[in-house]
This record gives C-alpha cells, sequence and structure tokens, in this order.
C-alpha cells in the first residue's frame, strides 16, 4: 500500500520557505530560532522538550544529526542527573554533507525544530518533536529524492567507570567519600526484534548511606529508597525499519518518507522483566502507523500554552535591539522551562535537562552526565525558576517544586525530633531531591561531633529557604484560589515549618524570639537574629492570618504567636538620620557575595512601591555591599519593586544580551556562578521584566511601576484572586486596559512610565 505522507510535513515541504517572511511583528520572527549552517559539535544545539524529557539537537558538518536525551527523574544510583544517552541518525544519501542551502528552525509556537537542506529538486526536510503528551520522540524526513535513515544509540556509559579529580564535582556530596565514586553502565537488550531497548537501573543507591551517616538510621524502616531499582530507559523503533545490530536500527528500503520513535519509562520496578513489560506496554500505545492526531494534540498544548500570557515589547531608534533582545530573550527562557517543568523532580537550576558534553580546559573534556554542583538542590538557585510562572500563569509547571517538598516532609520531620528533640520540620539550604543533605556538606568526620552538627559553613544553620517556600505557595494559591491545593499543600508544609522556628529557638527577657546562632545567607556565616529570618517569618505569618478563614485555627494561632513576638528588623542610621536595613543584628565576617539585608524587598515583600518607608528600601538598595547582575543576582528584581527604572532597565536587558560564548543558542545563559544553561540567570531576568510592568499584593494590582517610557509593550499577564490583566502601552500613551474579570477593575491603578 501507498505510503501516506503526514499532513504537517507535506505543508512544511510547501509552506516553508515563505512561513518565515512574513512582517516583523510575526510571532515567528521574534521567538524562533533560525540558523543557516550546521554546528561544529553539542554547543551548538537546540533544546526541545514536552516537560519531562528533552532533547539538545544539532547536525554537524558532516551531515549527521545528532541529540541527547535528557529526563527530569533520570537519577543514578550516586543521585546525579544523567542523560538518557545518544542518538545519531545518518542518512543514506546524506542530503546535510554538501547540500546548500541549510536551514534549521526551533518554532517555538509548535515545539518543533525543522531542518531543510538542499535545492528544490534534492531537498530533504526533517521535522522532530517530544511529544506534549507522551513520553515519545518523533523524528520524520520527507525528501524529494528517495533516501534511507540509519538510526544508532550511542551511550558512552558501556563499562564501570571511577570518577575522578574535577569530574567528582558532577557527583556533589560525594566528592570525599572514603570509596570510589563509580558510574556503572548501561544496559542494551539483544533480544528484540526491530527495535532498540536500553535501560539503566540502579542496583544499589546512597540513599541508605546518606541517612546511616547523618544519625538518621532509624528512619530508613519507615521510608522507601527513591534510588534503588529506579530504571530508566527506551525503545527506539521506526515505520519499516530493520535491526542492524543492538544499537543501529535501519529502514528497510529507500524511500521519500522515514520517521522513527522513540519512548521512554522512569520506573521503579521489583525486576528488570517488569519494566521491559511497562515499556513494552507504553510503546503500544504510541501510534504506529501515522502521527498526525498526536501531533495536532501536542501542537494544541504549545498553542494553549503561548495563549496563557505574553510579554512583548518593542521601540525604535536606540531602544529597538535592547526592546527586542528582551523580547526574545523572555520567551526563550519561558520556552526552555516549559520543555523541563512537567516532570518528576524540579527543574535543575544548573542546566535542567539541557547540559551537554564539556571542554572545561583544554585537555579536560566530560561527557554530557557532568554539570557543575552535580545532582543536590540549591533552595535559592531553585526557587528562581518557579517564581516567574505565577505572572506567566504557567501553575501547572510549579507541582514539581511543591511535591518535591511535599514529599520530603516526614523524611524533615523525623530528622528535626532526631537531630533536636522538638516538633515541626526544618529543610537545608542544599538538599538531595528526598530532604538529606550532601554527605560532603554534612561532613564525612563525625568524631566528637553530635548528630545535628554541618560541617559546611556556608548552610551550616541555613534553614530559611522553607519560608520562601511558604511565600510561593501563599501566591500560588491566591492566584488560583484552588481550596484543594491549599488543605494539600500550603497548610500541610506551613504547619511544621512554622512549628520548627517556634521550638527551636529560645525567646528573651521580652518574649522576643531570638534567632541564633544563625546566619544570614551564606554570607554572613555568624549572625544573630538575621534579616531573612525575621522578615520571611514576619510576611509569611501576616500573609497566613489575612486567610483567617481558610486556614485551621491552631495554625492561626501560631502565626499569631510567632508574628508578636519576632524581633524588629535591623536598622541603622546614617549622619543625615535616614534609616537602612542590616543584614543582621549582629554579624560577623563577611564569606560570600549576597545582599541580605535586601531580602526585605524579595521575596518577603515588606517594602516596595505603594508600600511604606519606601525610602529606607531604597537607600538599603543605594547602600548594597555587592552591585552587579547576572546569575542568581536579584538587583534587576528588586530595583523593578523599588520603582528604581533605569537601573532594572539595564541590568534586565544586559541579562538578556549575555549568553555563553561558546553556546550557540541564545538562550543558552551562563556557566556565571553554575551551569550551562544557567536558569538562575535567564529567570531572574524575567521576573524583574514582570515586576517592571505590574506588581502585585493583596488585591491591589499596580501597572507599569518601573516600566521605560520609552519601550512600547503588549502583555498579558496573571495577577491574583484568578485575574488576568491584558494592556497595550504605546508612545507614551496607556491605549488600553482590560481586566478579566471585569470586578477586578477597580483594584487595579496605573501609573504613567
Amino acid at each position: 500500500m501507498k505510503k501516506r505522507f503526514p499532513f504537517r510535513v507535506l505543508l512544511a515541504v510547501l509552506m516553508f520557505p515563505f512561513h518565515y517572511a512574513n512582517s516583523s511583528e510575526s510571532f515567528s520572527d521574534h521567538y524562533s530560532v533560525i540558523w543557516d549552517t550546521p554546528s561544529r559539535d553539542s554547543s551548538g544545539s537546540m533544546p526541545l522538550g514536552n516537560g519531562d524529557v528533552g532533547i539538545n539537537l544539532w547536525v554537524e558538518e558532516n551531515g549527521d544529526l545528532f541529540f541527547y536525551i535528557g529526563k527530569t527523574d533520570a537519577w543514578s544510583e550516586n543521585a546525579r542527573l544523567l542523560k538518557l544517552g545518544r542518538i545519531r541518525i545518518h542518512f543514506i544519501p546524506n542530503p546535510f554533507q554538501t547540500a546548500k542551502p541549510f536551514k534549521q528552525t526551533l518554532n517555538v509556537k509548535s515545539g518543533t525544530i525543522h531542518i531543510q537542506a538542499g535545492e528544490t529538486d534534492n531537498r530533504i526536510d526533517v521535522t522532530a518533536w517530544v511529544d506534549a503528551n507522551e513520553s515519545a520522540i518523533h523524528v520524520e524526513s520527507i525528501g524529494m529524492l528517495p533516501h534511507e535513515m540509519v538510526v544508532s544509540l550511542e551511550s558512552w556509559r558501556t563499562q564501570p567507570r571511577e570518577l575522578k579529580d574535577e569530574e567528582l564535582h558532577s557527583a556533589y556530596g560525594l566528592a570525599e567519600a572514603p570509596f570510589p565514586v563509580v558510574v556503572t553502565p548501561d544496559v542494551v537488550v539483544n533480544n528484540t526484534d526491530n527495535e532498540i531497548v536500553w535501560y539503566h537501573r540502579n542496583e544499589r543507591s546512597i540513599w541508605p548511606l546518606t541517612l546511616q551517616h547523618q544519625g538518621l538510621e532509624s528512619l530508613i524502616s519507615t521510608l522507601k529508597d527513591p534510588l534503588l531499582q529506579r530504571t530508566f530507559g527506551g525503545l527506539i523503533a521506526g515505520l519499516n525499519f530493520a535491526k542492524e545490530n543492538p544499537t543501529t536500527i535501519r529502514s528497510a528500503e529507500s524511500d521519500k518518507y522515514q520517521r522513527f520513535s522513540i519512548v521512554l519509562l522512569t520506573a521503579q520496578t521489583d525486576t528488570i522483566e517488569e519494566w521491559l513489560e511497562r515499556l513494552n506496554q507504553k510503546a503500544k500505545t504510541i501510534p504506529s502507523q501515522n502521527t498526525i492526531n498526536a501531533y495536532d494534540r501536542h501542537e494544541k498544548w504549545w498553542n494553549e500554552f503561548w495563549n496563557r500570557s505574553a510579554i512583548h515589547v518593542s521601540a525604535s531608534g536606540e531602544e529597538a535591539e535592547a526592546a527586542e533582545c528582551v523580547t526574545r530573550g523572555y520567551a526563550l527562557q519561558r520556552f526552555i522551562s516549559a520543555c523541563a517543568g512537567r516532570g518528576g523532580s524540579p527543574i535543575k537550576f544548573n542546566g535542567s535537562i539541557f547540559n551537554v558534553d564539556a571542554r572545561i580546559k583544554p585537555d579536560k573534556h566530560y561527557d554530557a552526565d557532568y554539570r557543575l554542583w552535580g545532582g543536590p538542590y540549591w533552595f535559592q538557585n531553585t526557587r528562581l525558576v518557579y517564581w516567574p510562572m505565577l505572572m506567566s500563569g504557567d501553575f501547572d509547571m510549579m507541582r514539581a517544586l511543591f511535591d518535591m517538598y511535599l514529599h520530603a516532609l516526614p523524611f524533615a520531620a523525623g530528622r528535626t525530633r532526631l537531630y533536636f528533640n522538638h516538633n515541626g520540620a526544618f529543610f537545608p539550604e542544599t538538599m538531595y531531591f528526598w530532604g538529606a543533605y550532601a554527605i560532603d556538606n554534612y561532613g564525612w568526620d563525625r568524631e566528637g561531633k553530635p548528630i545535628s552538627h554541618v560541617d559546611n559553613r556556608y548552610i551550616r544553620y541555613y534553614w530559611d529557604g522553607a519560608l520562601e517556600l511558604l511565600v510561593i505557595l501563599a501566591d500560588a494559591y491566591h492566584f488560583t484560589q484552588n481550596e484543594l491545593f491549599l488543605n494539600d499543600y500550603l497548610i500541610p508544609i506551613a504547619a511544621p515549618v512554622l512549628q520548627f522556628y517556634d521550638e527551636h529557638y529560645s525567646r528573651d527577657k521580652n518574649g522576643r524570639l531570638r534567632i541564633e546562632p544563625s546566619q544570614a545567607l551564606e554570607t554572613w556565616q555568624e549572625a544573630s537574629n538575621p534579616l531573612p529570618v525575621i522578615a520571611g517569618l514576619q510576611f509569611v505569618t501576616d500573609r497566613l492570618m489575612k486567610d483567617k478563614d481558610k486556614i485551621p485555627k491552631n495554625l492561626f494561632s501560631l502565626c499569631k504567636k510567632i508574628h508578636s513576638s519576632l524581633p524588629n528588623l535591623p536598622k541603622e542610621t546614617n549622619e543625615k538620620g535616614e534609616a537602612y536595613l542590616l543584614p543582621a543584628e549582629k554579624y560577623g565576617e563577611l564569606k560570600n557575595s549576597e545582599n541580605p539585608e535586601l531580602y526585605a524587598i524579595f521575596p518577603y515583600r515588606i517594602y516596595g512601591m505603594g508600600k511604606p518607608d519606601l525610602n529606607v528600601a531604597r537607600l538599603t538598595f543605594e547602600k548594597r555591599l555587592v552591585k552587579r547582575t547576572g546569575g542568581w543576582t536579584q538587583d534587576p528584581l528588586q530595583a523593578a519593586l523599588l520603582g528604581m527604572t533605569e537601573i532594572a532597565k539595564d541590568y534586565t536587558v544586559q541579562n538578556f544580551s549575555t549568553f555563553h560564548d561558546g553556546s550557540r543558542f541564545p538562550a543558552f545563559w551562563g556557566p556565571n556562578f553554575d551551569w550551562i544553561p544557567d536558569q538562575d540567570h535567564g529567570n531572574i531576568s524575567m521576573l524583574a521584566l514582570q515586576n517592571m510592568l505590574m506588581q502585585c499584593e493583596g488585591k491591589h494590582i499596580l501597572l507599569f511601576p518601573a516600566w521605560p517610557k520609552q519601550w512600547n509593550v503588549t502583555f498579558k499577564l496573571y495577577a491574583p484572586m484568578q485575574t488576568i490583566v491584558e494592556g497595550i502601552y504605546q508612545d507614551g500613551e496607556v491605549k488600553s486596559i482590560s481586566v478579566s474579570p471585569a470586578s477586578r477593575r477597580n483594584d487595579v491603578e496605573v501609573m504613567m512610565p
């Protein structure tokens, strides 16, 4: 029977040359990325994903097409987030080797990569997409002439291998281990017909070691090891493909149309046979003869995603380039978050699922499993990925963050009882996804030390990230008004976190909490009454008490008790008698480069536009010790919240204009303080731009609080109480403001930029 070409491939062939010839205001011109030459290596890759599975795709100058496969829950026995492998696609005849012109396009609107090469008479078009609704990758080619496709799985984990020297940093937490840290090999299944099946299975796990070493042996029998027998891998099969060897399949005949798919699975199963059966059953749900219906659903998801929200900035003259850069950077970072934000684990700040093999030094080359800072989560870094999702309406992408802390709550509560002999729960600043300290941070030498002692001074008393988590949770509830979310997430996490602070610290003779020993972030490692903790407790308890009718009485009473016993925010006055904030009431030697005193502006919005004592906050910002932008630095956002327009604008433009010299993709920022692509850098820039445009507190919505008057903007953003705000500002005038529901229009205050 004659093969039928999928409609989207035919459409791409017929219309692609004209699709990108639209006006400068078209969607694709602003958000899509187009390259007209192949890439040298994986540093020239484009990202694509469905929220859980991600690929880095590139075409090399030799004509082969490659992509790495990443997955949000591919945790190894050493708690490293691994790639699943690399795919090589070779064409016979090879259309990319000598063919010109060449065009590779990431179409973010449809979540596809389209590649074309050759003149009209010998042209070939390749389309790749990661199904937005299934754990599946699809690649199709259509040519003017018949061709063959050879698909190979390439794995670098073929033998047990010990990590050494700098590469050990990618197994953060085990670098100082008194035993070899070994990468175990993948397994390729040989007894399959016309398909490639492979997996990585954790036959051992560092999970019990972390509990035993950290004095938590008694919890082992009450909790499940999240690493042991975790298995991740996939199945590759093509339309009329035959198997050449265990890692290669090839189209059975030369034809103008070729297609293959990859189905992926992560699961903890008692036996590998059970995992293989689940993979086979999953593969049966993927369409075998055509993918038209699946693609229609995929495209529908992406259309709905882009229709949720947008910020489109434009300008003329000297500002045009900056405005275009900001629009592009905002959209591409939001796209990258969407590609990794619906999986089994939160987005990794240090590369997400889009890190590639790295050349650290001319003589040091590491595989694509390498990333600085390894597998643990730093809350200071992780939270910045999730804050922008509130205004952009991407609430479905926030669940992985909330789930991680909710699932780790029993562990955290058990640890609190064992370490401090009181109730509540604390989360360390740096932790594996199940809640344990990275062992290097906790310390390997335990002689003469209580089990609660943490060797790493940067995080020894750094527990207050949980307070900011409560703010994100509270904001998510106020935005969505979802009562199930309130009862299933916010209240269960808030109660033990606040109980920890109530029971852990003593009170002075006036009944005020005395928060010591403590620290102000990583910067001031010996501090009494640090501002981030006081501000966090003040802001969180105040927010929860405003929902008195929604929360349990005992939680309200706890909030009231803590709120009434808080010390004042630490302040000082200058020679003019002007007050400004301090990082703590008492603090020792500077050890890092954060500005803890500015936490009263963000994340704890005690000071800001339309709030009392704005000059106190502005003077504090001007006096900040570290003045810079990039990476996780919050200066552009804090400037926006204070209405300091020029600073916010300049920093935001600088951020969106800067990406790694070695990466071709314009939103692969970094490494900055972390790794490539740096997810903090792009997301703090998104958040700053949002808050330049709109700020919300309670019912109040403030528009254009830090907006440059020379920037035109069309926007659609989300606000608390299930509110959507759309507007147009152009040529110095507010052209339109639309608020849904209309009853919220009176809560909107419009400032002139």
